[in-house]
């Protein structure tokens, strides 16, 4: 059991008054610095600020770059190839296969339900043998690098629902995303920058940007010290990072001084632990002056770094140039970075944007692998690549061969992850001919998030917050367990 928040946090004056720690231990605290907190060589220890005083069982990986492609890419046009379907061009979807599945109101209303197969070549690539489409040939070079998992589904067939769902583990929000429960659980790396980072990269084709909203990287129920920090592509990564004409540092220091002891004061009244946490993020923001601006900058990174990530890199909000700032913000020490990459719900006219998505997905997500790699962050850093529902074999709207559109389908799609003790070249899951229905080894929504959990050395039944009375988890009240064949 997790202690109540208010037995966590307390003024200063109230925890010398209660306790025997004295002014020179503090001394000495501070002296050792990260030292007295940081996580130990094998990774079994956590962070500032961490809720649980160690993980549960050795920890595989500390970092976590999560790649959300808002939308729902077409599992049918990238990793789960179908040959058989070129010979049910424009027939229609078999009622066996459909079974009565609840459908979205864009195509409930379609007289019929044309086949579409998908007009792209699929190739087999490395030891693993896995199918991929022509238009990641980056990504295809680096298959025996990640885990292919063709058998995701989840309860949701809209957005909304669907990404809260992927994010927080229930379609309802107000809960904590995955970044916040981890922020919570382990804690910080480095206590001049956030744990948790989320970053919106600008697609390069706006045809159909689908609403964002920030719901999805707040804290919930948990503390708000542990809701995301959001870094923007502008010229200040953070709004108001930078003091006010004619306001020094100094000047901000005693502002922050004073403020910090009007906010004690009245913590001491109400015992809200939300003060607290408005005192923490104050001193953070003080430290993140003089490190976000300099993480920002790109500009000491050599040619090598900028070739990988791709011509798009030096552009301020591209995806090459959001993802190679996480990679710096892992480096750094950032617990877990969230990055949302728009325009993936390709209802129509998928032959004229998908390739646009790929292009700008393709070349940065190996070159955030290969960077890893050649930084020594690979296997302590669990890359995760996907969306919040798959695409359906039929198509929404006019039809032909060499164009189409595709409607939400959550009962299969794709997704990969590298790195972090995950197992390198696996495939797991198999869906039917028509990519419809899921035939082999499902993968719930719970259980990725229960195996993400366990590659950080936390057991999600013994990792919950006191809430409404209830102990409140991640996975939810039904059972969810790692999936060990997707664990190195």
């Amino acid at each position: 059991m997790i202690p109540s928040p208010l037995a966590l946090h307390h003024t200063r004056r109230q925890f010398f008054a209660s306790s025997g720690f004295s002014l020179g231990t503090a001394a000495l605290a501070s002296l050792l610095g990260d030292s007295a907190h940081g996580a130990d060589a094998k990774g079994d220890k956590t962070g500032l600020g961490a809720a649980l005083p160690e993980t549960h069982f050795p920890a595989k990986c500390k970092n976590i770059i999560y790649l959300h492609m808002v939308g729902g890419p077409s599992q049918l046009d990238l990793y789960d190839y179908k040959p058989k379907m070129v010979d049910w061009y424009d027939k229609d979807l078999p009622e066996t296969i459909r079974k009565g599945q609840r459908l979205t109101t864009m195509t409930s209303g379609q007289a019929r339900f044309p086949i579409a197969p998908s007009k792209y070549k699929f190739a087999q690539h490395g030891k693993c043998g896995m199918w991929i489409s022509e238009m990641l040939p980056h990504t295809a070079k680096m298959a025996d690098d990640l885990v292919f998992i063709r058998s995701m589904h989840t309860e949701a067939i809209n957005h909304e629902p669907a990404i809260t769902f992927m994010q927080t583990g229930n379609q309802v929000t107000g809960r904590p995303c995955l970044g916040a429960w981890v922020s919570y659980g382990l804690g910080s790396l480095n206590q001049n920058l956030p744990t948790f980072v989320v970053m919106v990269a600008k697609p390069s084709n706006q045809e159909q940007v689908q609403a964002i909203s920030a719901r999805l990287w707040q804290s919930g129920y948990l503390p708000g010290e542990h809701a995301a920090v959001s870094f923007r592509a502008a010229s200040d990564p953070i709004l108001y990072i930078n003091n006010p004409p004619g306001v020094s540092g100094d000047i901000r220091r005693t502002t922050l001084d004073g403020l910090n002891k009007l906010n004690e004061l009245g913590h001491a009244r109400t015992l809200d632990p939300e003060t607290q946490t408005r005192i923490a993020q104050y001193e953070m923001a003080f430290r993140m002056q003089t490190s976000v601006p300099e993480l920002a900058d790109l500009s000491k990174e050599d040619a090598k770094t900028f070739e990988l990530y791709g011509p798009d890199t030096k552009k301020p909000g591209t995806f090459a140039n959001t993802v190679l700032t996480a990679r710096r913000l892992v480096e750094k020490g950032v617990r877990f970075v969230q990055v949302y990459h728009n325009n993936w719900d390709h209802h129509g006219n998928l032959a004229g944007r998908m390739p646009d998505q790929c292009r700008d997905v393709d070349r940065p997500c190996w070159g955030l692998i290969q960077d890893l790699k050649r930084k020594g962050l690979f296997e302590s850093t669990l890359v995760i690549w996907g969306g919040e529902f798959g695409r359906t074999i039929y198509s929404q709207g006019g039809l032909s061969k060499t164009n189409y559109g595709r409607d939400h389908h959550p009962r299969c799609f794709s997704m990969w992850m590298a790195g972090g003790g995950s197992k390198g070249g696996t495939i797991y899951g198999e869906t039917d001919d028509f990519s419809y229905n899921i035939i082999k080894d499902p993968c719930p929504v719970h259980d990725f998030h229960a195996t993400v959990l366990h590659l950080l050395g936390i057991d999600h039944n013994r990792f919950a917050f006191r809430h409404l009375g209830l102990d409140q988890k991640l996975t939810g009240v039904e059972k969810a367990e790692p999936i060990k064949a997707l664990i190195g």
